[in-house]
């Protein structure tokens, strides 16, 4: 659905993931430099690992995860 003043653009947002936004968007760099995507919607990388910064390459899904307290307490003896 298209974006129009009776309805705002959506943006949704991910745990561990990119911000999704209905397109057509333009975003605006730290340096000014501004990012044009036509795309119906559009991931914008949160993590700041995409090689293809500001728009997400999903080099979040290679992060490592930490163990939680559970696991990492699996093994050690006292």
């Amino acid at each position: 659905m298209a974006n129009t003043p009776e309805r705002p653009r959506r943006v949704r947002v991910q745990r561990d993931g990119p911000l999704l936004v209905e397109g057509p968007v333009e975003v605006v760099g730290e340096d000014g430099e501004v990012f044009v995507s036509r795309r119906f919607t559009v991931a914008i990388c949160t993590c700041r690992r995409s090689r293809d910064f500001p728009w997400c390459d999903t080099s979040h899904r290679r992060r490592c995860r930490k163990p939680s307290e559970k696991e990492g307490q699996e093994g050690k003896t006292s």
